[in-house]
């Protein structure tokens, strides 16, 4: 072959890197099979049966990314977390249908495949497996020269889990008078970092660094930026073993924060009644707010300490929270489903929190 030949390498991929890249992720990826599963990573699709006890399976399935949180890991050069949170933002999700997680998909997109830092990734991808006792069955790595600069990439993956049909959380089941649990946040999980990003680290707001300590986190701008998305599995898998519908619905604070997420939990006659007051607000949101994030952007935007909200039955609230801390989920009492105003009254109301009363 002439040097001047023209090659898939020389056109910017490296089959060899990826072949390392797998070679590397293999054993960790082994970490997370499951007795459902029936084969392991190097095919062409990956193939999981239905666990069986269940009268109606119905399959359940989520799509999502990390978002610009991504630009976080890199600029700190840290990788790992952002597969956790990868895995989270799908399962948690999932698990709002009263769903169990079965497996993940995960795909990576970059410029240029450094097989170290993919490892790195999925390290963090099958951890979040593992915390949501679900297995890696396969993904793709995809390498795009001129799509991404260089050192930059994009993550986002797929869940998938099953529910009985009978046994689906959904808004229809959510009555007034129901009682709203909260399940506290490990800190701003995957959403909102936009603005996170330019309130903090901007010159004409936070004028921080990554590297500059945050009042009251213990750590670095950077290390609160990258904390972890907390999985819900083990405190929604000691749920799912209540008896009956102690669980009406759930709602995951997610993208559109307490405004917007909890409405999907319950019909459009009723509204949630949610005090804050309780609720112990991350170091890294307090300093957003404290650089003149008005109270409503906070709360339409971030998850604002609470990650879970849980619409329970009135007379099962002791025994639902007794099952989410026995699996080490601190929970609080927020408040309560009432009747609506009118069609197009309040959907949400809440006081309290963020510093105010």
């Amino acid at each position: 072959m002439s040097e001047d030949q023209l090659t898939y390498a020389s056109a910017g991929v490296d089959i060899e890197a990826g072949n390392e890249a797998v070679r590397r992720i293999k054993a960790m990826v082994e970490t997370t099979r499951q007795p459902e599963q029936l084969d392991g990573l190097g095919g062409f699709a990956g193939l999981m049966a239905l666990p069986g006890g269940l009268a109606e399976p119905v399959l359940v399935s989520c799509t999502d990314g990390v978002g610009t949180k991504i630009l976080v890991a890199i600029a700190m050069d840290r990788h790992a977390t952002v597969g956790i949170d990868l895995v989270a933002m799908n399962v948690n999700d999932l698990l709002c249908t009263g769903g169990r997680p079965l497996f993940v998909l995960d795909y990576v997109a970059t410029g240029r495949l450094e097989p170290g830092k993919i490892e790195q990734i999925v390290a963090g991808v099958v951890a979040g497996c593992r915390q949501s006792n679900c297995a890696l069955i396969g993904g793709e790595t995809a390498e795009l020269p001129g799509m991404y600069a260089d050192g930059h990439y994009d993550l986002a993956a797929t869940a998938v889990g099953v529910v009985d049909k009978a046994s689906i959380w959904a808004p229809s089941r959510t009555q007034a008078g129901d009682v709203i649990l909260g399940l506290a946040s490990s800190g701003l999980h995957s959403n909102g970092y936009s603005l996170a990003r330019k309130a903090l680290l901007s010159p004409e707001h936070g004028a921080m660094t990554l590297d500059d300590p945050l009042p009251g986190s213990g750590g670095s701008v950077g290390e609160a930026l990258l904390e972890p998305t907390r999985i819900y599995e083990p405190a929604f898998a000691a749920l799912r073993a209540l008896e009956g519908a102690a669980v009406r619905s759930a709602a995951h604070i997610t993208g559109g924060g307490l405004i917007e997420n909890p409405p999907r939990a319950y019909g459009e006659q009723l509204c949630a009644e949610i005090d804050l007051s309780a609720v112990e607000v991350p170091a890294v949101l307090r300093a957003i707010a404290e650089v003149g994030v008005a109270r409503n952007e906070l709360l339409k935007t971030f998850n604002c300490g609470v990650g879970m909200l849980l619409f329970v039955d009135p007379e099962r609230v002791d025994e639902v929270s007794t099952a989410c801390e026995g699996a080490g989920q601190p929970v609080a009492r927020l408040g309560q489903v009432v009747a609506r105003d009118s069609a197009s009254g309040d959907a949400v109301r809440i006081r309290g929190g963020l510093g105010q009363g």
